[in-house]
């Protein structure tokens, strides 16, 4: 027990070193296999999230009942190139919102059933 001890206190038994982080090499490799994984965990399905996100506000069409990101209902009466007017509410007031803003679209197509 205390050859282990002193050992541990020496920094190394009999001159060579075997602890596991002595390669560089070892290093690099562990950190390539972190970077692999945080990618495929947590970036790749962000992207592929984001992706989805934006197919669905670009195929927002004229008619197509919506939830904006504050929890607007509302009915698209108007498609412009960053922006959409909608009509919301029982009086049918209108309002302009951002493309980003809209959260899910409630109207399902034709084609979007078929996939």
């Amino acid at each position: 027990m205390s050859n282990l001890l002193s050992m541990g206190a020496n920094g190394a038994g009999n001159g060579t070193n075997n602890n596991a982080m002595s390669s560089p090499w070892l290093l690099i490799g562990y950190i390539v296999v972190l970077v692999a994984i945080f990618y495929f965990l947590m970036i790749r399905p962000q992207k592929k999230r984001q992706k989805k996100e934006e197919a669905m506000r670009n195929n927002v069409q004229v008619g197509d009942e919506i939830i904006t990101i504050a929890g607007v209902y509302g009915r698209v009466v108007a498609v412009k190139e960053d922006s959409f007017i909608i009509e919301s509410g029982p009086d049918r007031s209108k309002q302009r919102i951002a493309r980003w803003a809209i959260q899910q679209n409630l109207t399902v197509h034709e084609d979007e059933q078929a996939k």
